[in-house]
């Protein structure tokens, strides 16, 4: 995130001046690829997020009935904008994307609004799509914080964001009803076929301010509490989890593993400021490694809350 962020809306006539626009890339840069953004009143995030697609060839927004902007933003460089009305359940925004919009190209990358592709990711997405023994492809995040790469404090863990159209859909976790969240936050997209890891990150720099991102950690606290609730109901994954090759697997059992320690919220803060050198991102990493810790403290209490609540006490 950047300090100083600006509230309002730079002037979409800005777009149409640009020499290269989704209307009118050359044609050697255009790349089979349909991107595809979920968005809810992101005109502070949603140029920068267009701008760095423009070689795609198709560019799909799943708007919430945005009121800021967002949709008329994106239209200035020629993205399609669908309008997604969630009535609850099962699919979700993405999903129903998937599943709904009409995707004219033999590859998907599934972008947020606050996230960019650079230059380096691009080319390396251009030579990726060419291996025909590939279905999907794994992408980690460049995280911004405070307008500083949290290099050592968090790298988060392997998306699989790059996939053959028709080979790929979000999982569902059996949480339809919970967070309140009409897009998928914590779902993965599961494909049928072989995938692999690609080295270049997305950047991961959101224009909205602290103030917006602490809210939005104590909205996933919630959902993470009523998640962990019915991960600890359940039996540990297998051990084989560990090395099958799939990172999401990985990332799963030491999870399933890390839940059931004390003191999550100490262990975090020590992890990711000692072990992982936190320290070594300055005064914005120990504020990050802070603010994270403070995230697992909030999930422990709201788990003990919740089984209170379930017990009379």
């Amino acid at each position: 995130m950047t300090e100083g962020v600006e509230t309002t809306i730079r002037a979409a006539s800005g777009a149409r001046e640009r020499e290269l626009s989704p209307g009118n890339v050359t044609d050697e840069r255009v790349l089979p690829i349909s991107v595809v953004i979920a968005t809810k009143n992101e005109a502070c995030n949603i140029e920068e997020c267009l701008e760095s697609v423009l070689w795609a060839d198709q560019v799909c927004l799943v708007d919430s009935q945005s009121t800021d902007g967002t949709v008329e933003i994106a239209e200035s460089y020629n993205a399609e904008v669908h309008q997604f009305h969630y009535e609850g359940g099962w699919p979700k925004k993405r999903n129903w994307a998937l599943e709904h919009v009409s995707i004219r190209n033999p590859w998907i990358l599934i972008l947020d609004a606050d996230e960019r592709v650079t230059e380096e990711l691009r080319s390396e997405i251009e030579t990726a799509i060419k291996n025909t023994e590939i279905d999907g492809y794994y992408i980690r995040w460049k995280f911004m914080f405070f307008n500083r790469w949290m290099k050592h404090s968090w790298s988060h863990g392997w998306m699989l964001r790059l996939f053959r159209h028709g080979k790929g859909g979000y999982e569902d976790l059996g949480m339809r009803g919970e967070g309140g969240w009409d897009a998928e936050v914590h779902e993965n997209v599961v494909v049928e076929g072989q995938c692999k890891r690609l080295k270049s990150p997305l950047l991961h720099e959101t224009r909205q301010d602290l103030e917006y991102w602490i809210r939005k950690q104590n909205e996933f606290s919630t959902w993470n509490a009523k998640r962990r609730l019915q991960q600890l109901s359940d039996h540990m994954l297998p051990l084989s989890y560990l090395w099958d090759g799939d990172p999401i697997h990985r990332r799963r059992w030491l999870k399933t593993l890390y839940i059931r320690l004390p003191f999550k919220p100490l262990l975090m803060f020590i992890y990711l400021y000692f072990v992982k050198c936190g320290f070594l991102d300055g005064v914005a990493g120990f504020y990050f490694c802070v603010l994270r810790a403070i995230h697992e403290f909030n999930i422990d209490a709201k788990v003990y809350e919740a089984r209170r609540n379930t017990n009379g006490s």
